[in-house]
């Protein structure tokens, strides 16, 4: 018989968050550190598909379990979508099944068990990443690759769809106001639960530093067109200096940035390589074509880098606060870059960083709110 005092928990990822190195996983990571800190014991579940078991993991939780997505190509003629489909696994069930635990699913990606019947009157709260059909809708827009492009398309109206089985979940954790003004509207029991990125106090570098920084998961068509946008139109044929760092970037991106003496391609940084990239920039550039969540590495240039420059739908339906310098295009861009790259970063700056950040950003309050959802 369980020691009803301890507070355990199952959280189901679609991924292993470890190493900890895009928006997704980060969220995933640090949420589980901070409900460890708080004192659950978190029976971890994660899906494996590239990524190595990890010991890291292992030594925060009370138990990790992993299971192999399964990639069949009969999953992609599914009713449901395939990021949910190559997720359900009976042996995942069966550890579920073995106790009467909350659990947290990460994304829609995991909502196959609220598909099963024995899930019923269990507590089982969704972490809401993003509206998720509005995400692929979009990926497919930009996409250029025509397979990829279909693939999206379809998996968007599937997502659409599907989304409805939100209603079985006990609650929804939204992740950004615009999400929770969304799911509110079709759901009951939606909170609004701010992305975690692992940050808790700013540590920014006073001075100036010589580059400007975009980064972001290269192999996502919002994070290549962004990155393309930047390297043709904002630096193109300057003498600023622009790193452009992530994982996984295509071909067309490393010959767009080959061609440009004053941008350097940092491919797969490490986790501490990049921090230094963000710390050590004088400007980190963020720039996005579709407003879907709170970008952590949004959260990642406030609380570590010097100045921030993004466009408007960066940070669409947030009080930035005067954080960040807003500039739509590539002029504009341009105009605000030069300007910031002969401006120190001065002690002063840290200082109103460090109050307007605690007021626009909390993690520790989202955590009060989790745990108090969780009981």
């Amino acid at each position: 018989m369980r020691n009803t005092s301890e507070r355990h928990i199952h959280i189901v990822s679609f991924d292993i968050p470890c190493p900890v190195n895009y928006g997704g996983v980060i969220d995933v990571f640090f949420k589980v550190k901070a409900l460890c800190e708080r004192g659950f014991k978190v029976h971890m579940h994660c899906f494996e598909y590239g990524r190595e078991p990890s010991p890291r993991l292992e030594a925060l939780c009370f138990s990790v379990d992993y299971y192999k997505r399964n990639m069949s190509l009969g999953n992609a003629f599914s009713k449901y979508p395939y990021i949910v489909t190559s997720r359900i696994s009976e042996s995942l069930m069966q550890n579920l099944l073995k106790d009467d635990y909350p659990i947290i699913l990460e994304g829609l990606h995991t909502c196959g068990v609220l598909l099963d019947p024995r899930m019923e009157g269990r507590r089982i709260f969704v972490r809401a990443h993003n509206v998720e059909h509005d995400y692929y809708q979009y990926l497919a827009e930009t996409e250029k690759d025509i397979r990829k492009k279909l693939f999206l398309k379809l998996e968007s109206r599937k997502l659409r769809k599907f989304e409805s089985v939100l209603a079985k979940a006990t609650g929804v954790l939204a992740i950004s106001n615009k999400d929770y003004e969304y799911f509110k509207k079709s759901y009951d029991n939606v909170y609004l639960i701010p992305a975690y990125a692992g940050f808790d106090k700013v540590d920014v570098l006073e001075g100036q530093g010589d580059y400007v920084l975009y980064h972001g998961k290269l192999d996502i068509s919002e994070n290549y067109n962004a990155a393309e946008f930047l390297v043709k139109k904002v630096f193109k044929g300057t003498d600023i200096k622009l790193k452009v760092a992530g994982m996984n970037p295509p071909r067309h991106l490393v010959k767009c940035i080959a061609n440009e003496p004053n941008v350097e391609l940092i491919e797969n940084p490490e986790d501490d390589e990049l921090q230094e990239l963000v710390r050590n920039a004088q400007i980190n550039i963020l720039v996005t074509a579709q407003a879907t969540g709170l970008k952590l590495k949004l959260l990642n240039a406030l609380f570590n880098g010097r100045y921030c420059v993004v466009n408007d739908k960066m940070v669409e339906g947030l009080d930035i606060n005067d954080l960040c310098f807003v500039a739509n295009t590539a002029l504009e861009m341009k105009t605000v870059v030069a300007d910031l790259m002969t401006k120190p970063f001065v002690e002063e700056q840290v200082a109103i960083r460090k109050s307007r950040m605690d007021a626009f950003y909390n993690p520790s309050r989202a955590t009060d709110k989790l745990e108090e959802l969780l009981g």
